[in-house]
């Protein structure tokens, strides 16, 4: 018989023990690592390479010898390479940063460190202080380092609260929820697809059910309209659209 457990969510764990599921919830569910390299890029819409040099690093050559970018981001596991739900959220600010100014990774690792001096943490990008006095303190440091002018720095602090503002916080100002850009990373994009450690294991869900946003896509490519869809999952039918370009990243319509 197959073992089902009901969480607080509404979620179900089909085919765990009684253990293991207890094991499981009862852990940190924002640092268990639960996404391979690729996923974490496919729900983030970030190239491969570029998620794998920022958790993983890359060697590279000089004139003189061959060296190695040491990784900006500690994966939550290094046997196998999985990542967590904090992982996401640094990478989903990382990126942020990156999208303005395309400079050497380098100079974006020295910047990290100077800001987990200032304010010691395993996760300084997602942390609520970066939020708040953080952010602010990283941009300078980080236009010094780079060399754009007071102007640049207001605007991509604005870009980086844009990022921000699609992370929900708890009461203690820990990130619990994530939600990805499904289209062209503007401010007003709406909130339709969440990704919450707490619901279908971390899975990216239709914001406000347990959807896995990979079923309707599944069911999308194998035919089904979104009209059709829409009627099964007693949703609107530019829920599903969502999901579909979540999953299929196509441009809104």
């Amino acid at each position: 018989m197959v073992a089902l457990y009901q969480t607080y969510e509404g979620n179900v764990a089909i085919g765990m023990s009684k253990s293991d599921f207890d094991l499981h919830w009862n852990q940190d569910l924002r640092e268990m690592p639960a996404y391979r390299i690729e996923e974490a890029a496919h729900y983030l819409r970030i190239p491969k390479s570029t998620v794998r040099s920022w958790v993983v690093g890359y060697p590279y050559r000089t004139k003189a010898d061959r060296k190695y970018f040491r990784p900006i981001i500690t994966p939550a596991s290094q046997t196998p390479r999985l990542l967590s739900f904090m992982n996401l959220v640094e990478i989903h600010v990382l990126d942020a940063i990156r999208r303005k100014h395309k400079i050497s990774l380098e100079k974006v690792r020295r910047t990290v460190n100077y800001l987990k001096q200032e304010f010691p943490s395993k996760h300084p990008l997602a942390d609520q202080e970066f939020e708040t006095d953080g952010i602010n303190l990283f941009i300078e440091k980080y236009g010094q380092l780079i060399g754009i002018s007071e102007d640049g720095q207001l605007v991509m602090k604005e870009i980086v609260r844009a990022y921000l503002r699609r992370v929900e916080r708890d009461t203690a100002g820990v990130p619990v929820k994530l939600y990805p850009f499904t289209r062209e990373r503007v401010s007003d994009e709406p909130k339709l697809i969440v990704i919450d450690p707490r619901i279908s294991f971390g899975q990216p869900v239709i914001a406000g059910t347990g959807i896995w946003t990979a079923t309707i896509a599944e069911r999308y490519k194998a035919g089904e309209s979104i009209e059709e869809l829409a009627y099964d999952y007693d949703l609107q039918p530019f829920q599903i659209e969502e999901a579909i370009r979540c999953e299929l990243h196509l441009k809104a319509a």
